[in-house]
């Protein structure tokens, strides 16, 4: 009988999981069209949108200032960061409900008992997610490494291709101004000032100093990242700040923390 059960409430749950995934994947949609029309709205105002409706007179500003338009506004502000929490949500329930009641109904078939409670299943998924997330900050910290070795290294090459030689009692170079120039139809860059500021910038955003080390970075985006994290700080900018905190986390990297100090 309880194999009966355990093949029953499989299938039941094999459907459950599809209309999850079908729910997700509508949501993950309809955020992304909201998300993109929110993109074009902001280009239109950016490119001088509110200002054509002030110069249309009374009817542009009582068009700008209506509760509709308003409400408007803030839907398209507040829903794609709103959708994508719920979508993260709506993932973390599935695992969850699903795969505790695939395990229940596979150890029912197989005469098993179960030893794991749902809440197991929500701890498990938690932990995927941080190691997921791990992963693409190591990749994306492997990424910007490679491409910011790649600028030193092209720029590098440029001033040993100025480099002429020995002539007359003289050393001999090109015209390499040490900001940048062209060579064999290609132009290069200085990327040093490129790179300092953007170290220096993101040591302000973590609040530390230009000369840092790892554990001091590591332990103030650990302070700024649980001050800001979306779950426990409800203010409107706590999704931007927490990723522009992330952001300066994969920057300094000990690479570039070894980087700005040779540089000095």
């Amino acid at each position: 009988m309880k194999k009966v059960f355990g093949k029953v409430l499989y299938k039941i749950t094999e459907f459950i999981s599809f209309i999850l995934d079908v729910f997700i994947n509508l949501v993950d949609v309809t955020v992304s069209l909201v998300s993109s029309v929110a993109r074009g709205l902001a280009a239109l105002i950016g490119a001088g949108g509110c200002l054509f409706l002030i110069l249309m007179g009374p009817f542009g500003i009582a068009l700008l200032l209506n509760p509709v338009t308003l409400l408007l506004i803030m839907f398209f502000v507040v829903f794609p960061i709103l959708g994508t929490k719920f979508i993260s949500w709506l993932k973390y329930v599935k695992y969850m409900i699903t795969e505790y009641l695939f395990d229940y109904s596979e150890n029912l078939i197989k005469g098993r008992k179960t030893s794991k409670t749902i809440n197991d299943y929500g701890r498990k998924y938690r932990k995927m997610e941080e190691e997921r997330l791990r992963r693409e900050q190591q990749r994306r910290q492997e990424e910007q490494q490679r491409e910011w070795e790649e600028r030193f290294k092209q720029w590098y090459e440029y001033q040993n291709s100025q480099y002429r030689g020995f002539n007359g009692g003289y050393w001999e170079y090109g015209q390499n101004t040490g900001y940048g120039g062209h060579y064999g139809g290609q132009a290069y860059s200085n990327p040093t000032v490129d790179f300092k500021n953007k170290y220096e910038k993101y040591c302000d955003v973590l609040g530390v100093d230009y000369n840092a080390d790892k554990y001091q970075i590591k332990l103030s985006y650990r302070k700024k990242a649980k001050e800001y994290h979306p779950d426990i700080n409800k203010s409107p900018d706590a999704t931007k700040k927490f990723q522009e905190i992330n952001e300066a986390y994969e920057f300094l990297s000990d690479e570039n923390i070894e980087r700005y100090k040779s540089l000095n």
